[in-house]
């Protein structure tokens, strides 16, 4: 049996017992190592597992694949996600790869990004897509990501933000300078793109009073929320990694009073009612 089984956001004892029981069961455990991270690192994982972990990075579960399945037809093999392993990043093409090869597998849920948001106050049914906001560099400034959070916008949903972490460059084994976006960098990119789109005269989604989320470090004990308009966001320090942020659609009363939990002295003062059950920004 081939097992996906969830870690959780916040350190080793964030596994189920279901999921520990099976790890510690297994011939051999992979932790996937480049689309998340947890606040310990693998020494503090194989110590509370009580098992060595095989670090797979992208272009083994991408290019390699056959090595973790190898023997997992005659025993069982475990292939670690921090957070759910269907949240942020599916591992579709490892399954598909393990039934060709007719090996069983089974997952194991846990918190993700995706559903832990809701520890802001936003309910999560009024979300929609989820975009991911990475780093610009000297020639490559996508824009795409607003679009997706405009569309959000229009419908009245709120819109959640995955920052970027450090990743394998694909196909070469070169890490990236280990650099984490923050809610103020992503932020400050936002701004700078509804600059851009107001040059070209387009009609806005958002502006920088439009009310947003930070938040950091979700699930660990020093986790950190705080709610404010886009543009004291690009101002804020969260802290240390990893950082995602929320930019709001409309909003009910409920959501609003527990927003104000985070918000600075000032308060949303850029909100606005349209009606006895809605507000805007």
């Amino acid at each position: 049996m081939l097992y996906f089984i969830g870690l959780g956001l916040g350190d080793c004892k964030d596994i189920t017992v279901k999921g520990l029981e099976i790890v510690r069961q297994c011939s051999r455990v992979y932790l996937e190592a480049y689309t998340s991270i947890l606040t310990v690192g693998k020494d503090a994982l194989e110590e509370y597992y009580g098992r060595e972990l095989l670090l797979a990075d992208r272009d083994m579960v991408e290019q390699q694949a056959d090595e973790i399945l190898k023997g997992a037809d005659v025993s069982d093999v475990a292939f670690l996600v921090v957070g759910d392993p269907f949240g942020a990043t599916t591992h579709s093409d490892l399954i598909l790869r393990a039934l060709n090869a007719g090996i069983q597998y089974r997952v194991i849920h846990n918190a993700s990004i995706m559903n832990a948001v809701g520890c802001c106050g936003l309910q999560l049914y009024n979300f929609g897509e989820t975009v991911s906001i990475v780093f610009w560099t000297d020639t490559w400034r996508p824009e795409s990501f607003y679009d997706k959070i405009k569309k959000n916008r229009d419908m009245g949903l709120h819109t959640l933000c995955l920052l970027q972490v450090p990743s394998l460059s694909r196909g070469r084994k070169i890490y990236e300078p280990p650099r984490y976006m923050t809610v103020a960098q992503a932020a400050e990119q936002l701004l700078e793109i509804l600059q851009n789109r107001r040059d070209r005269g387009e009609e806005l989604a958002m502006t920088q009073d439009t009310v947003c989320v930070g938040l950091a470090r979700v699930g660990a004990e020093n986790q950190t929320i705080r709610s404010g308009t886009l543009q004291e966001l690009a101002s804020s320090d969260l802290g240390g990694p990893l950082h995602s942020m929320i930019i709001s659609g409309d909003l009910h009363p409920l959501e609003v009073d527990m927003l104000k939990l985070f918000s600075g002295p000032e308060g949303l003062k850029t909100l606005k009612m349209t009606d006895s059950s809605t507000y805007v920004s």
